[in-house]
């Protein structure tokens, strides 16, 4: 039994001996997507703020009398040049209006050619003896009122030819139509609005500063504009107004940021941003998956040439809709991972896929 004993133990210590630790595999490096960072196209040092493109000069047109729309030939949206009809009311009583100034007018005149003629007369006759001079004061005093009264009422036949002219409201200059504020049928009060018009060239951004940052800014203030349609475009703007009084809603005050070389360029209601409070200078853009934090510090983590991937802290100067622009010292050829930045760690070795190329399969995995 020794022997049998002494067989199985041995047995039993070649099969541990032969099921040892198991052996270490190398995994390949994680691999993480890569892009280069892009000048941002509105560089700023300052704040920036989401504002809305408006024209400088914004008008409620009316007519100075009252009557019913006839019709109102522009729409919103439209550009309408100096002098041109952007609506007219029923002209029925305006005419009637004219006709019986006209004829009030006729009657005066009349009654004017009457009095000069009895004066005449009268002149004569006194001369002769047959009336006395109160008699010849009369007429001339005659006279002077129909002088009076015509005169009023030509004064009245040129108010009315007027008021016919109101019927009518017309471009004072270059407009471009931003609402319509009554339709054809309506009959309106003098003064009641038709149109909102703007002036044509003219262009400014309104936004809204905290009042936190509000005190230091002042008319007159440099500005980078940029509108959201067209990113690769800049426009040199200065602040043209401070609101006194805070947005009893938002506690914001409203900015008005001229922009004089704009003109067409930014259309009327666009988004654009401003910056505004600093001096201007670069910037990056980086998508938003590349943005991460480190000990509540922003980051991006950099990928150098080993495949060694280590954060670089950043300051986030706005949030776009296209990404996250930052200031930081990177070169233009720096690598960053784009997309789960979360699961790094400082000096982890990783193999960065460029992020533009087409995706293909990873045999390693």
């Amino acid at each position: 039994m020794s022997a049998l004993r002494a067989a199985t133990c041995a047995a039993v210590l070649l099969a541990l001996a032969g099921c040892g630790a198991p052996q270490q595999v190398d995994r390949p490096p994680r691999a993480v997507l890569v892009g280069s960072p892009l000048a941002a196209t509105a560089a700023h040092g300052g704040h920036l703020y989401a504002g809305e493109v408006r024209a400088q000069v914004e008008t409620d047109l009316a007519f100075r009398i009252p009557g019913k729309l006839a019709a109102r030939p522009v729409q919103a949206g439209q550009v309408v040049l100096a002098g041109e009809v952007l609506a007219h009311l029923d002209p029925a009583d305006v005419k009637l209006a004219v006709g019986a100034a006209r004829a009030a007018l006729a009657a005066a005149e009349a009654e004017h050619a009457l009095a000069q003629a009895e004066l005449q007369r009268a002149v004569e006759l006194h001369a002769r003896g047959f009336i006395s001079a109160s008699a010849l004061d009369t007429r001339r005093t005659a006279l002077d009122a129909a002088q009076a009264a015509e005169r009023a009422a030509r004064a009245q036949a040129d108010s009315a030819g007027n008021q016919a002219g109101y019927a009518e409201l017309r471009a004072a200059r270059d407009y471009v139509v931003l609402a319509t504020l009554a339709e054809p049928g309506a009959v309106l009060a003098a003064g009641q609005a038709v149109l909102r018009v703007a002036e044509v060239p003219l262009r400014e951004v309104l936004i809204h500063v905290p009042e936190s940052r509000i005190g230091g800014l002042a008319v007159g203030a440099p500005a980078v504009v940029r509108g959201w349609a067209q990113p690769a475009r800049e426009f040199a703007g200065v602040v043209r107004e401070l609101s006194p009084v805070a947005d009893p809603a938002t506690r914001s005050f409203a900015v008005r940021v001229a922009l004089p070389d704009a003109g067409e360029s930014l259309a009327l209601g666009a988004t654009a941003s401003v910056a505004l409070g600093g001096p201007v200078g670069s910037a990056l853009k980086v998508p938003l998956g590349a943005l991460g934090r480190v000990d509540g510090k922003p980051v991006v983590w950099r990928v150098d040439a080993d495949g060694r991937a280590a954060p670089q802290v950043v300051e986030v100067l706005a949030y776009r809709e296209d990404g996250v622009e930052i200031s930081a010292e990177l070169p233009a050829d720096a690598r960053l991972v784009v997309s789960g930045v979360h699961l790094l760690v400082p000096g982890e070795t990783v193999r960065p896929v460029d992020a533009a190329a087409p995706v293909q399969l990873d045999l390693r995995r």
